[in-house]
């Protein structure tokens, strides 16, 4: 079949070293080029031209909490309105703000809209207003409104009357060697407990840190990630940093998957969002999982992962304690992970999914 030209815009860009969005946009595009589509991801960083076949196309960003994110996305879609795409995917509900022009330059259009972004306690007011206008923009100027979950697609539907599709995400782990990122952090298989997620208050890295306090002789707690906004929430992390508690900062890659695959115990503390890639992946890799009970969270994990509360009542830390108690019980979990991950979360049928949508409102 004729390959499309196809772009990417809205996340930090390819190869993946922030979040979410970015392993999603990296693990599209890359699979995307392999089936000989030529590819563009919109980055903010400095690097070079291609990535694993994908054109990076570099434009600047205003480096401030509210107006990263809107003006690279403004700049890419004018770079993109001159470039001969047959179709452009936007990621985050935030940057609609451009659906009207690419629609007015008869580029057909897909976004991705992440949770409900709104709901974020990081964001103000203001903050809250531009992801309640980038949802009606969305339903109003998209040709395609993808959700990764089917709760946030449900919400389309019963708020704006919207048909999206839902597409979730992937985690794939490939037959690889362990790295020795363990022997660096000075800990063994199966003797951690391991959270992973960008430090802002709504993913709850502070409760998880307490909740794992409040469990004597509990295993430590490895945070990967970091604070890109939330400084005075890293800085109250580091207070509890020690033998207990470790803050290597943000790790990818091999290691990344090397400490997914020998956690004894991963918690998924998020309360925004819809399949959160950490989650599934650990899941994949065959980690016992404990998430947070958001309907989204339910959904992705099924009963192949344990549940707990952070409000009205915290409930990680009496969680933990009965699973700690229990290894037959993490053995089964893991089982069940892997099992669920393997038949729900695959990336090939996820750019299956991708692939059809493009060619269906592409020129």
């Amino acid at each position: 079949m004729t390959p499309l030209s196809i772009a990417i815009l809205g996340t930090r860009g390819v190869p993946p070293s922030y979040g979410g969005f970015e392993t999603f946009a990296g693990e599209l595009s890359r699979r995307l080029v392999r089936r000989r589509h030529r590819v563009a991801v919109y980055c903010r960083e400095d690097g070079p031209a291609t990535w694993e076949g994908v054109d990076r196309i570099v434009l600047p960003a205003i480096r401030h909490k509210y107006f990263e994110t809107v003006s690279h996305a403004a700049l890419s879609v004018l770079d993109a309105i001159r470039r001969d795409f047959d179709v452009v995917l936007v990621c985050n509900a935030a940057n609609a703000f451009v659906l009207p022009l690419l629609r007015a330059a008869r580029i057909p259009v897909a976004i991705n809209v992440d949770g409900i972004e709104r709901r974020r306690r990081k964001w103000n007011a203001a903050g809250r207003m531009v992801y309640a206008i980038g949802e009606s923009f969305s339903v109003s100027f998209a040709n395609a409104i993808v959700a990764d979950a089917k709760v946030i697609a449900d919400y389309y539907r019963t708020r704006f009357g919207a048909d999206p599709m839902t597409i979730a995400y992937g985690a794939d782990f490939p037959d690889e060697p362990d790295t020795d990122v363990l022997a660096r952090l000075g800990i063994r298989p199966r003797t951690y407990i391991l959270y992973v997620s960008r430090f802002e208050p709504e993913n709850n890295p502070l409760e998880v840190v307490r909740a794992c306090e409040r469990v004597p002789d509990a295993p430590p707690l490895v945070m990967v990630g970091h604070a890109l906004y939330a400084k005075d929430l890293e800085a109250e992390l580091r207070l509890h940093s020690g033998n207990r508690v470790m803050l290597p900062g943000a790790i990818y890659g091999a290691d990344y998957r090397t400490l997914q695959r020998n956690a004894l115990l991963y918690v998924q503390a998020t309360e925004v969002g819809g399949t959160h890639p950490a989650m599934i992946e650990a899941m994949g890799s065959g980690g016992a999982v404990l998430a947070l009970a958001t309907p989204e969270n339910r959904e992705v994990g099924g009963d192949a992962v344990g549940y707990f509360e952070f409000r009205p009542q915290e409930t990680l830390s009496r969680t933990l304690h009965e699973r700690l108690d229990d290894r037959d019980g993490l053995e089964r979990l893991r089982a069940a992970g892997r099992k669920r991950a393997r038949e729900k979360f695959q990336w090939e049928a996820v750019v299956d999914a991708y692939e059809r949508l493009f060619r269906n409102i592409g020129k």
